[in-house]
């Protein structure tokens, strides 16, 4: 399924052709953010977890003209306190050219009708805490700031560290 929109800007499934682009989306977006040295992923992590038999994430791609102008990743998850499904968006990311044109918008947007098809009720997602035009951004579209919630996590050597708990 496509969505065509405003200046020919189509948004569609990612497919494995698309995992080069996507790559190169999330570097800039880590670029825009001042936080490249923390992107360690590959572009075959992406042709691996997303277009496997039980891919880890979905994508959402947008193009003009052949050209991947945004992208929007995001994986499936489930409220126990809710006892709904949800979607968790991961990356989003809107090319120089587009920005300020909604497509940004448009992403969320396609994502959440597509989440909410599989039965998702809510969004969630994290943002930079430096990110002030992001947060205008979530905020301006309707999104709420769960300032009860503080994201803890294990990373790596971290993580290792947890599997040798007692």
């Amino acid at each position: 399924m496509t969505e065509q929109g405003k200046a020919g800007v189509t948004i569609r499934s990612a497919t494995i052709a698309d995992a080069e682009a996507m790559h190169a989306m999330v570097l800039a977006l880590a670029r825009d953010v001042g936080a490249s040295d923390r992107v360690l992923c590959s572009v075959d992590d992406f042709r691996r977890f997303g277009f496997s038999a039980a891919p880890a994430f979905h994508a959402l791609v947008a193009e003009q003209a052949g050209e991947a102008v945004g992208l929007c990743l995001y994986f499936y998850s489930y409220s126990s306190w809710k006892g709904r499904m949800g979607v968790y968006v991961q990356d989003l990311y809107v090319s120089d050219s587009q920005r300020g044109t909604g497509l940004g918008r448009r992403l969320i947007a396609e994502t959440a009708r597509r989440a909410g098809e599989r039965g998702a009720v809510y969004l969630r997602l994290s943002v930079d805490r430096s990110n002030e035009a992001a947060k205008r951004f979530y905020s301006g579209i309707g999104l709420e700031l769960a300032e009860q919630e503080c994201i803890f996590k294990a990373v790596y050597e971290g993580f290792e560290a947890l599997k040798r708990l007692q």
